[in-house]
């Protein structure tokens, strides 16, 4: 099963670790130092040119990604709600 994130992205349920707002968590420092260390180290993926909303964490094969996301994460919990119940 996998979750469309934005645009042509696609992530398999199984790899991701965390799907989170991108408002509220960026309040905090910490978060926003983490999201600046990944991006140094090339670990972010921009799914979208917009306003980004989410961040989905995942990791596959021993590599971790992040990838930024214009789509809520209500809906995206939604998209896999429903993926998980074969609708």
């Amino acid at each position: 099963m996998f979750l469309h994130i934005g645009n042509d992205y696609i992530v398999f349920n199984k790899d991701i670790i965390a799907v989170m707002d991108f408002e509220t968590t960026t309040i905090s420092k910490i978060t926003r130092e983490f999201l600046k260390e990944a991006e140094e180290e090339g670990f972010i993926v921009n799914v979208s040119d917009d306003i980004p909303k989410s961040f989905i964490i995942t990791e596959s094969k021993g590599k971790s990604r992040i990838y930024i996301s214009n789509i809520a994460t209500s809906t995206l919990l939604k998209r896999m709600e429903c993926e998980m119940k074969g609708d």
